[in-house]
């Protein structure tokens, strides 16, 4: 559910910029920034989360990952200006990289010698249905309701999933990230 929330949310508002530029009165080149901003979250948050993450269990790694992740979100579906919006998918896109790779470490650790590679293909298999099935549902779903229903179910899927991680990612050996 991860893998599906992040790829929805950093590719679906390509797909919904004309309803985000109109909303905020913005040119769409402009408003093409919000995918640009997203981006170097992504490219600033995975080393320097990765940096202070060490001294955490991975566990609570991929939980306050998806919840930041989720807030990020949610703050991107109330987001009230254009330059509000800048900012809160600037934050989306922070957890993006280092929950992706906690992911597959995690997969891997809990995996039997003969299936990691299965385990990690199963963490990246979120991200391809998100962007075969999610992405094109969501910006239905965006541009008949509201582009920011879109963000708040990514919200509520994060919340989810950082709801699973906690409940059933086994707590055994959890060696830091």
């Amino acid at each position: 559910l991860g893998g599906f929330a992040i790829g929805i949310s950093g590719i679906a508002p390509m797909g919904l910029l004309p309803h985000i530029a109109a909303e905020f009165a913005v040119s769409p080149q402009q408003v093409g920034h919000l995918i640009s901003i997203y981006a170097l979250g992504v490219v600033v948050g995975a080393p320097l989360i990765a940096l202070g993450a060490g001294r955490f269990s991975r566990r609570a790694c991929l939980v306050v990952l998806m919840l930041l992740y989720a807030l990020g979100n949610l703050l991107s579906a109330l987001g009230t200006s254009y330059n509000a919006m800048l900012l809160f998918r600037f934050l989306a896109g922070l957890p993006h990289g280092a929950y992706f790779g906690v992911a597959i470490v995690v997969a891997a650790s809990i995996s039997p010698a003969e299936q990691r590679g299965r385990a990690v293909g199963q963490v990246i298999l979120g991200l391809t249905l998100a962007l075969l099935a999610g992405v094109p549902v969501a910006t239905w779903l965006g541009q008949s309701i509201s582009w920011r229903w879109v963000f708040a179910g990514v919200a509520l899927v994060a919340v989810v999933t950082a709801g699973l991680i906690g409940r059933y990612l086994p707590r055994g050996p959890d060696a830091a990230v």
